[in-house]
């Protein structure tokens, strides 16, 4: 990873909303590209979700612990084979406690966080994410969210609708994100990736990485 000349610092977004930049050391970068792999492999593998409009999403995905599909959680992949949706490992879940803990600086809260769901989105190099929020999951715990891979422009809006008032943030190989409390169902997107940021040796060929931690409340 290139030295930066001017550190970049941790910010806070909005309320409840913090960017953690190089959260990720290289080696957690590279150990969840290996599982994120063989994770792709399994079953029917990564898949587009077609929405209820007919248009089909243009980042490719796997689920952990629950399937989702526009827009519902299931135990078993109903858009794809049917069969169940992978397991969500404790490692990963403790992942998510150290970082929300780091981002919040509350590790007693921090104990208490047990997601249950990981969407894993792949971006290729045309790949965006459109403003949405994530209001599936019947339980308030903040989101943690990893990026790994190219870089993108992650755009950060309000609660009330898709428009303005939103910041724009650079997202790069390793930076963590949580968004909770106030910001919990703030809508959010990737209008772009940033092909010219370099990018460190993860293991991953091409694109970015996202992994995406949620609480579902669900039973």
């Amino acid at each position: 990873m290139p030295l930066e000349l001017v550190p970049r610092e941790r910010r806070v977004l909005a309320p409840g909303a913090v960017h953690v930049p190089d959260w990720l050391d290289l080696d957690r970068q590279r150990a969840l590209v290996r599982a994120c792999r063989e994770w792709a492999r399994e079953g029917p593998g990564m898949r587009a979700a077609v929405l209820p409009t007919g248009g089909r999403m243009t980042v490719r995905s796997v689920c952990l612990g629950w399937h989702w599909y526009p827009y519902r959680y299931s135990r078993t992949r109903d858009d794809q084979d049917g069969s169940p949706v992978l397991p969500f490992p404790e490692w990963l879940g403790e992942l998510g406690r150290e970082a929300l803990a780091d981002a919040y600086g509350d590790p007693e809260r921090a104990r208490g966080y047990r997601p249950d769901i990981a969407l894993i989105n792949h971006y290729g190099p045309d790949a965006r994410m459109g403003m949405h929020r994530d209001g599936d999951e019947r339980a308030p715990d903040p989101v943690v969210s990893f990026s790994i891979g190219a870089a993108c422009v992650f755009r950060f809006g309000n609660t009330g609708d898709r428009g303005r008032p939103w910041t724009d943030v650079e997202l790069r190989s390793g930076d963590l994100v949580v968004f909770g409390d106030e910001s919990r169902l703030a809508y959010h997107g990737v209008p772009k990736l940033l092909p010219d940021v370099d990018v460190p040796d993860t293991g991953l060929s091409a694109g970015r990485l996202n992994i995406t931690l949620r609480v579902s409340g669900l039973s």
